[in-house]
């Protein structure tokens, strides 16, 4: 009976702890100020899918922004989901959960801070974003192009009047 306790206890310990580990929900002001700490476990981090998609090879690079900061995530391809819009202007891009690794200085990167994601969920889709026009604006830089070109004009005719033209 003793030895069987022994040998149970002994395949306990060898199984992987990281398996049955929770990932802890965390924003980018978390990962940051709490980087030391948090290096090495598992996060599960919400964002919006930001600038370009990039893939290279069979993982894929995306930057996440949870309206503080944006977060690399590092992933394989194959697990981007149904990713539809990227945000840029005139786009508010797919906000998405994620869970993985996060590394506070990741070797495999140049030292950078990321996660290294396992899954990937679409909260909610992205869509187009109207902007209004701004017509005091678009009246007041009309104004100062036509003030640029009678200042250049005037400059110009009289460099041409000291015949340096």
């Amino acid at each position: 009976m003793k030895k069987l306790a022994m040998i149970t206890l002994a395949l306990w310990l060898l199984l992987p702890m990281g398996a049955l580990a929770e990932a802890r929900v965390v924003t980018s002001t978390d990962l940051i100020e709490n980087a030391l700490v948090l290096d090495g476990q598992t996060v599960s981090y919400t964002g919006e899918v930001v600038g370009d998609i990039m893939k290279r090879g069979d993982h894929t690079w995306l930057n996440l922004s949870d309206g503080s900061n944006a977060m690399g995530v590092w992933m394989e391809t194959t697990a981007l989901g149904e990713i539809a819009i990227a945000g840029r202007y005139g786009e508010k891009g797919d906000t998405v959960q994620v869970t993985g690794t996060f590394h506070r200085a990741c070797r495999e990167h140049g030292g950078d801070l990321d996660i290294h994601a396992d899954t990937l969920t679409v909260v909610t889709a992205g869509s187009p974003v109207e902007h209004d026009v701004h017509w005091g604006r678009l009246m007041a830089a009309g104004v100062f192009v036509i003030l640029d070109v009678v200042i250049l004009t005037k400059v110009l005719m009289k460099r041409r009047k000291l015949g340096k033209g």
